[in-house]
């Protein structure tokens, strides 16, 4: 793929082009990473927070949880 180009709207957002998104396999509400590396910036499709093995753990996530473990 040769370069392709984008434009940033007054509220930061841009369309990612079709080439982009059908080498990534993008569909509406898929979800994106960006990552920095020593060569710049990386985009690439992320898994569903089902994927993530930590999004699983809900026991210490109520509001008192987040006041006791704020200061840590």
């Amino acid at each position: 793929m040769t370069s392709v180009f984008s434009k940033i709207t007054s509220k930061s957002q841009t369309v990612i082009p079709r080439q982009v998104r059908d080498l990534l396999g993008l569909k509406p509400g898929d979800r994106l990473r960006y990552r920095k590396t020593l060569a710049g910036i990386v985009i690439e499709k992320a898994g569903s927070a089902e994927d993530d093995p930590f999004a699983v753990f809900t026991e210490w996530s109520s509001a008192e949880d987040d006041k006791a473990y704020e200061g840590l």
